[in-house]
This record gives structure tokens, sequence and C-alpha cells, in this order.
């Protein structure tokens, strides 16, 4: 007899392929935790399943990747067609997330098929943002670590699926800002929806504002301060250029120190470039916590 696989040529690669009892836990389980995956349970001498294979393999190749189809012939493996109560044949089944979730039996047609697929790959959507998620996670990790190269690759990854994702835009403008490439780093925030909300985009967008607006030469101001402590003025300008140069600890060293001299200094600029160091360090950071904590005790002792 014809087997399905020769009626319907080779299969595409991953999208389609054969898989045995053996295999079951990674081609169907596992990989299901990815994407969807649709298991079409068949057998050699059965006539309506050479009818819904060629279909159904049509809809998955059209759908291009938004869910897997797997194929098992249940006379060479029956164990998990009978976990799943397998009475007859075709029985197709879907996973998602490790579990099935949908299927039916017998051969239906190409339309039904097609609506099936479609809902599946939508109940699938939050498997591959688990898959994004796990990526963004790696990002952070290399990139905390100081493995720049890392960092990108794996922002870049994300990107190529979702090039409006904020967290990865927010974190590989970061990974252009820690190798000192500003302007990679501003063309990256100018890709960002203009209403995105992000801890890691707001920090970029302070950080190069330290950096526009920092002098070029320390020099003249550090001499300044070394005559006179209490010059406010080059101790301020001291703090923009340091700021500008990833020393966000000492730039705030620098304003808390004018602050508590004078708060009202200047209209308050201390204070206000004080929240842009906390804004270019993370809201969230060690650094921010610590000089809310200092600027609080300053404030109101």
């Amino acid at each position: 007899m014809t087997l399905i696989g020769e009626t319907t040529g080779k299969p595409a690669g991953d999208i389609i392929k054969d898989a045995t009892d053996a295999s079951f836990v990674v081609d169907v389980i596992e990989a299901s935790r990815v994407q969807p995956v649709i298991v079409d349970f068949w057998a050699p001498w059965c006539g309506p399943c050479k009818q819904l294979g060629p279909a159904l393999e049509r809809v998955v190749k059209a759908a291009k990747g938004a869910v897997k189809l797997v194929k098992i012939d249940i006379d060479k493996n029956p164990a998990f067609a009978g976990q799943l109560r397998v009475q007859s044949i075709p029985a197709v089944f879907a996973f998602v997330g490790g579990q099935p979730v949908d299927g039916f039996m017998g051969a239906v047609p190409e339309s039904q098929l097609k609506t099936f697929v479609e809902r599946l790959a939508k109940s699938g959507a939050g498997g591959a943002d688990d898959g994004i998620e796990d990526a963004l996670a790696m990002a952070r990790e290399s990139l905390e670590l100081g493995d720049l190269g890392g960092a990108a690759q794996a922002y870049a990854q994300v990107l190529q699926h979702d090039p409006e994702n904020v967290k990865a835009l927010g974190g590989l403008a970061r990974v252009y800002l820690a190798g000192g490439e500003m302007d990679r780093a501003q063309q990256i925030l100018e890709m960002a929806p203009a209403d995105a909300k992000d801890p890691d985009l707001d920090s970029v967008r302070a950080a190069l504002a330290l950096a526009a607006d920092a002098p070029a030469d320390v020099r003249e101001f550090q001499e300044r301060l070394t005559r006179d402590p209490a010059d406010h003025e080059a101790r301020f300008e001291l703090a923009k250029a340091l700021g500008a140069h990833g020393r966000l600890d000492e730039a705030m060293d620098h304003l808390l120190t004018i602050i508590e001299a004078d708060r009202e200094w200047n209209e308050q600029a201390a204070r206000k470039q004080l929240l842009v160091v906390f804004e270019a360090a993370g809201q969230m950071s060690e650094l921010a916590k610590q000089g809310r904590r200092r600027l609080s005790a300053i404030l109101f002792s």
C-alpha cells in the first residue's frame, strides 16, 4: 500500500516530521512548550488517513512555522496513542505548553483544518512569548555580566521576531551606551514607539542627556574646587562631566554636597540634575536607592 509519506512527499524540515513513542516527549511535549504542535496518529492501512494527511500538511506549511506537525504510525508506536485513548484514526491532537488542548477524529474538510490551525496558532502565542522572555532574560544576564556581544546578539534575535519589542530596544540601547556608541544608542531609541515606557529606555535617554550637556574638560573645574571647595558652579559642572562618562556615583556625591550646603542654589539645579542621574542609573538601581536615602536625610534633617 502507499504510505502517507510517499503520497505527500518529504516532510518540510522540522515543521513536519515523523516521530516515534521514543521521541514523543522531545518532539511533542517539549517542542510544544516553544510553539504549538499538532500530532497526527495514522496507519498505512487507513483510507481516511490518506485523505487527511496531505490536506493537513498543506495547511501546516501555509501557516509558515506558526505550528508544527508530528506524524505517528500507531501500528509501530501504540504507546502514546493508547495513553490518549485513541479509538479510531485518523486522530489529531493539538499540544500547547506540554499539554493536549484540542483535537478531532476522522477526515475533515480542508477549510475546517485551516480554522483549527489558525485557532491553535493564536492559542500558542503565549508559548512564543515565553521564548522571547527567556531570550530577554538571557540578554539581561549577559549585559549585567559585561558580555556586551552576547547581550547584543540576544536582543537582536528578539527584535527579529518582534521589531517593536520595547524591552529589547531598551536593552540594546543600553548595550551600545555601555560600549560608548552614543550615536547607535540614540538610533535605537528612535526606533521605539513614541509612547513606549520602559526603564531601560528612560535610563538611556537620561544618560544621553547627561552626555549632551556635559563640559568636555573637567580639569578647570577640579582646579577651581581645589582652590575653593564652596564653588558650587565648578562642582556642578564637574558632576555633569562625571555623569556623562558614566561615573554616576561620583556625580551623585558632588550634587549631594551642593544640596547639603545650599538646597536652593541656582533654582535647585543640583537636585534636578540628581534626578537625571538617578534615571540614568535606573530608578531601581542600588545607586538610586542609596542616593534617595541620602537626599531624604539632607532634606528632612
